[in-house]
């Protein structure tokens, strides 16, 4: 199954069953911001054809926050679980797929969080190539737990909002 037909069916699936979208988007905005299955997952292109076809289905612009609060929990939760893994592995990281593949993955996070500091957390919900890294390297260099959750829940509702608001909106505007 290659990435597109993963995307078909959730879009699809979403169409079908509206009353899905909080949990739709919550899953996959955990999915996209998990330490290991970010590298992977298209979480980024699935929410933004979510709010496409809510936006075509001329679903009500109700649906909308609760899908971006949905998608905020998931963002936090997937990067906070990230935290934990790199904080309890610390060292041993290196011996798990990916980082045993490619140790560049952790040496890019650390020169990324040695440049910005506990702000590239919230920066990382936003850059793609360092989204998978960010906060493991944040657990293993004990960035302090309330620096990491504030960094991680307002960048995770902002990036959840910015992935949803521009194109439901966008699409509504241009079929008005």
């Amino acid at each position: 199954m290659d990435v597109q037909s993963i995307v078909d069916a959730i879009v699809t699936f979403t169409r079908e069953h509206q009353a899905w979208v909080m949990p739709m988007a919550f899953i996959v905005a955990f999915l996209e911001s998990f330490c290991f299955l970010s590298i992977l997952w298209p979480g980024t292109a699935i929410l933004v054809g979510i709010a496409l076809l809510l936006a075509k289905s001329g679903i009500a612009a109700s649906i909308i926050w609760p899908a971006i609060i949905a998608a905020g929990f998931g963002g936090t939760l997937g990067y906070a679980v990230s935290y934990w893994i790199g904080e309890y592995y610390k060292e041993e990281i290196k011996t798990i797929w990916p980082f045993n593949r490619n140790p560049a993955m952790i040496e890019t996070g650390k020169a990324f969080f040695d440049r910005w500091g506990a702000i590239s957390v919230f920066f990382g919900h936003f850059f793609g190539p360092v989204r998978a890294v960010i906060p493991v390297v944040a657990g293993i260099y004990q960035v302090p737990q309330w620096q990491f959750q504030l960094a991680n829940i307002t960048s995770a509702f902002i990036w959840a909002a910015g992935v949803i608001i521009p194109p439901y909106y966008g699409l509504q505007y241009l079929l008005a």
